[in-house]
């Protein structure tokens, strides 16, 4: 299947592409901890978003983890 670049996933896809379960990808779409839209009832996220929201976890996550390692 070819990616689009604004693919709209749903929340089964969204766990097997973050290798999380299934709550735990609710959890954050429900917390607003993850980007993500309800549409008919369902949770539906946009991959571009979800790339995005990653890469920000990871450049904090590498910021903290050198904050920690200068003092």
């Amino acid at each position: 299947m070819k990616e689009l670049p604004d693919e709209i996933l749903t929340l089964e896809e969204v766990a097997a592409y973050l290798k999380a379960g299934r709550r735990t990808v609710y959890r954050l779409a429900a917390n607003g901890q993850i980007p993500a839209f309800k549409l008919g009832g369902t949770w539906r996220f946009r991959r571009t978003e979800l790339d995005e929201w990653i890469a920000a976890r990871i450049s904090t996550q590498g910021k903290s983890n050198l904050d920690e390692g200068e003092s």
